[in-house]
């Protein structure tokens, strides 16, 4: 799929979210080819995940919501650098009333300030090395699901601030592109889980017993979704980082072709189909 323009011995890359899936997927494709990965990871202890990975790898210690954290980090990796990959993320899901304000918040700082920071120090490293960035987004930012608002908004806040990033730093020799894929195969869905049981529900009794049968349709939907492997992700974000012309945006995976067509259709008939596409009925909604 990649068309490099040059060869890739000598590159540098920083992979955030390097432990992840797809973030551990992109750090092996690129060590493999020769690349400088530097993996960021939030503590030493994940570091030790990436132990063993062929090619030069280099755990760096970073955590996106910690201004000083990026700035150390950005320090030490030094001063210039062909590609970032903006890949960590979580996921908080719930529907709307229910999901608690700290949440949110989270949600916010991870996926969009957090992924901000990091661009923002490493900039002058990549205007130096004429990179690239490339940030990882979803499919959801063009079509929010219900019980799903939370990381939509989130990527749709992304897409937004890439699409401006793009223009801004056109002709400043440094690339953009953003990176859409579908529901893949990663721990992610799993943390997300976890993190909502961790947090709980805003809303109290009331509002627990409104949505109760919805969130077990929801639920019961989530858990038997098709998950797609992070192949096609990776290839595309080897496309940004190495084509002579990059894309400005991907759409990946086989359900790109799903929300294409559900971006035609006419508002009321896709909140239908939205809707029983997570078992969501009239009667989900109510005590």
């Amino acid at each position: 799929m990649s068309h490099p323009s040059t060869s890739a011995s000598a590159r540098s890359v920083l992979v955030t979210g390097a432990t992840g899936g797809l973030g551990t997927a992109v750090t092996r494709r690129l060590a493999a080819e020769g690349w400088t990965v530097h993996a960021a990871v939030r503590t030493p202890n994940d570091a030790r995940r990436l132990t063993g990975l062929p090619g030069d790898i280099r755990p760096v210690t970073l955590d996106v919501t910690d201004e000083a954290s990026v700035a150390a980090a950005a320090a030490g990796v030094g001063g210039t650098l062909d590609g970032l990959v903006n890949s960590a993320g979580l996921i908080v899901q719930g529907f709307w009333e229910q999901v608690p304000a700290a949440a949110l918040r989270r949600q916010f700082d991870v996926n969009v300030l957090g992924l901000m920071t990091v661009t923002r120090a490493f900039l002058p490293a990549l205007r130096t090395g004429g990179g690239r960035v490339v940030n990882v987004g979803a499919l959801s930012s063009l079509v929010a699901l219900p019980f799903f608002g939370p990381i939509a908004a989130s990527k749709a806040a992304l897409a937004s601030m890439t699409d401006s990033l793009r223009i801004e730093l056109r002709h400043q020799g440094v690339k953009v592109a953003l990176v859409e894929p579908g529901a893949m195969r990663t721990e992610i869905f799993d943390r997300a889980a976890d993190s909502a049981r961790r947090d709980g529900l805003a809303g109290g009794p009331e509002i627990e017993r409104q949505y109760a049968r919805a969130l077990a349709a929801a639920a019961a939907s989530v858990a038997s979704t098709r998950l797609h492997p992070v192949d096609a992700a990776v290839d595309a974000v080897h496309h940004a980082l190495t084509a002579r012309r990059p894309r400005p945006r991907y759409l990946v995976g086989p359900d790109a072709r799903t929300v294409r067509i559900a971006r035609r259709l006419p508002t009321p008939v896709r909140d239908r189909a939205l809707l029983a596409a997570l078992k969501l009925t009239p009667a989900s909604f109510g005590p």
